[in-house]
């Protein structure tokens, strides 16, 4: 497994593999424009060449993109949809263009259009970007804290879409801790985890499973509010990260901290308290 956290592009995307080595993290994600923004930036060659050579100078194997949060594939809307088709299409390209193996994806909502129309949108909208840009890096979605008319707070929502795109090799998911625990998975319990891994098995298989986004929860079990917390200090606790970071279904996966940044911690500190968990 590798730990990795979160890190800013400012100057450049090819800042950023030195910023994630300087916090000796073994991956790290990154936006690859901005994520509250519809304008796509381009990306040169040469920031691109510069950014797959720092991959190599810094012996990263693999690292992750996350896309815009203002993709909303589910919308009823077609406005907001053929955005939302078209941003994810670029996304998709300039992940290409970096040699990154993963980019995550929310979901959406389906502002009131309905789960199984939502879930159909999405699936379908997959496909088509799959097969229309027919890209090597593998897109991950990723789970929800089951808010409102957000879709994918569980496992059986995630592989619906995933089966509606035809199993693509290409898809896979993210798991989220800090939305999964607001969505009622309880990994501070061994047998609940276990149970958790093997409802992700047999319904979308662990090895489409790619990207856990360690985050630790302000929310209660339940709470479906996504508030992340340090490692630690909110209610999944160490316990439940040490259940994690030490099951051996989960001993190949990417761990991608995105943990805040003030007076209590910041990445330092919760790359140093996650790693040292591992037994």
């Amino acid at each position: 497994m590798e730990f990795g956290v979160h890190v800013s592009i400012a100057g450049g995307i090819d800042k950023s593999p030195k910023r994630a080595a300087d916090l000796d993290c073994g991956t790290f994600q990154i936006f690859s424009t901005n994520p509250r923004g519809w304008k796509g930036r381009e990306i040169s060659d040469k920031e691109a060449n510069n950014f797959k050579d720092k991959l190599k100078e810094y012996n990263f194997n693999k690292t992750v993109i996350h896309t815009s949060y203002l993709i909303n594939i589910p919308s009823p809307k077609d406005e907001l949809y053929n955005k939302s088709i078209k941003a994810l299409r670029k996304g998709v390209r300039r992940a290409d263009k970096l040699g990154v193996e993963y980019i995550v994806l929310h979901p959406g909502s389906h502002t009131g259009s309905g789960i199984e129309k939502g879930i159909k949108r999405i699936g379908e909208a997959l496909k088509f970007i799959l097969e229309e840009e027919n890209p090597k890096v593998n897109i991950l979605l990723e789970n929800v804290a089951g808010a409102g008319t957000a879709i994918g707070s569980t496992v059986d929502e995630l592989a619906q879409i995933i089966e509606l795109a035809n199993k693509d090799k290409r898809l896979g998911i993210c798991y989220d801790t800090c939305h999964g625990f607001a969505a009622g998975y309880d990994i501070r319990d061994k047998k609940r985890l276990d149970c958790l891994l093997q409802e992700i098995d047999d319904k979308i298989g662990l090895d489409r499973l790619s990207v856990i986004h360690a985050n630790d929860s302000k929310g209660e079990l339940a709470f479906n509010k996504d508030r992340h917390h340090h490692i630690g200090k909110g209610n999944i606790g160490l316990e439940g990260f040490s259940n994690l970071v030490n099951h051996p279904s989960l001993s190949d996966k990417l761990f991608i901290l995105e943990t805040p940044i003030d007076e209590e911690g910041d990445d330092t500190y919760n790359l140093k308290t996650i790693k040292g968990l591992v037994k």
